[in-house]
């Protein structure tokens, strides 16, 4: 079966600040525009998204296959995406985060591999920030550092292979078809489980380095703990769901957290040694980080808040993954009486 048509599928609210971008960004893509659909999806934004998404279907409707923009009555990602799987129209959906940037060959890319026999396809996914401040670019360097985002494959890899999971991927109709749809339980760990169902039903879910799209990264730190801290709670929940979609590193900051606990009461006990180690260790980790920064791009006097910065993150991180798994038993019980229901 010959894959030509796309679907460059949008979910966004209150993105006023960012959608004027990426429509631009979409407009730019190399991919021929007569065998690309344009979906835009908002979630019942009160800003000026939706007319913004009007305007751009206004302005180019007669030069796409089709433009959509349709409503996410559930408001969240998960039920947005659901929106877009039951009405494309093409061969293809690519699914494209509101925070972002792509470059004009992102879609060709795509589609090269899955007319090459892949099935799903995406890249890497750098973060960017909106205002080039020394501190954002700080925020932005602990984001983007191994210590400071995670050893994923699909973050930093420059080799072609196949994965558990990716950014912004590239699915053929069949994927749906025959995974379903979004599971609209999970806020932030749908994409987690949608990848491990695709695998589960057989296939092959393949990261290209050479396919590239970026995400703007908080460059508040306040905002930055609060998203590290609801990533780690909704890890923490999804474990009792879907334990095979969760991997080990996903785990690190809440035994760091459980470590600094324990390590802590032996210390108040009278046994130091292994809190003094951990701290040694983990010391040595956060200053490396940041020396790589360091040397590898020019520092600013912010760039030695990094290991606070680390610690942070990684502890914000950890806070949420150990109160997710509290929670989780009864998250657990909802979601199997809800399937029940439906069955």
């Amino acid at each position: 079966m010959s894959i030509e048509t796309v679907s460059l599928c949008v979910v966004a609210l209150n993105e006023e600040r960012f959608l004027p971008n990426l429509l631009r960004d979409l407009y730019a893509q190399t991919y021929a525009h007569d065998k690309t659909e344009i979906v835009l999806i908002d979630s019942g934004s009160t800003d000026a998204t939706r007319e913004i998404m009007e305007t751009f279907k206004t302005t180019h409707e007669g030069e796409y296959q089709s433009i959509q923009v349709l409503d996410n009555p559930g408001r969240i990602q998960a039920s947005g995406w659901n929106v877009a799987i039951r009405n494309f129209r093409s061969d293809v959906l690519i699914r494209i985060d509101a925070h972002t940037h792509i470059p004009a060959d992102f879609t060709r890319l795509n589609m090269e591999n899955l007319a090459g026999g892949e099935y799903v396809s995406g890249g890497k996914r750098p973060c960017l920030i909106e205002h080039e401040t020394p501190w954002a670019k700080t925020l932005l360097e602990t984001e983007n550092s191994l210590f400071g985002s995670s050893i994923s494959t699909s973050r930093r890899s420059e080799a072609k292979q196949y994965v558990k999971s990716l950014f912004h991927g590239a699915y053929r109709r069949e994927v749906f078809e025959k995974a379903g749809l979004f599971n609209e339980s999970l806020l932030r760990t749908e994409d987690n489980e949608m990848h491990y169902r695709i695998r589960q039903c057989g296939y092959q879910i393949c990261y290209d380095p050479k396919i590239l799209s970026y995400q703007y990264a908080r460059s508040n730190l306040k905002r930055m703990i609060r998203q590290k801290y609801a990533n780690g709670y909704w890890i923490g929940l999804t474990l009792g769901v879907c334990p095979g979609c969760i991997s080990l590193y996903h785990l690190v900051p809440g035994m760091f957290v459980a470590a600094i606990l324990v390590t802590t009461l032996l210390a108040v006990l009278g046994h130091p040694l292994l809190m003094e180690c951990m701290w040694a260790a983990y010391g040595l980790f956060v200053l490396t980080g940041m020396a790589i920064t360091a040397l590898s791009r020019r520092a600013t006097r912010y760039t030695f808040l990094m290991p606070i910065l680390f610690l942070l993150l990684h502890v914000s991180y950890g806070v949420g993954t150990i109160v997710g798994l509290v929670k989780m038993p009864a998250f657990a019980k909802k979601e199997k009486q809800a399937k029940a229901e439906k069955q």
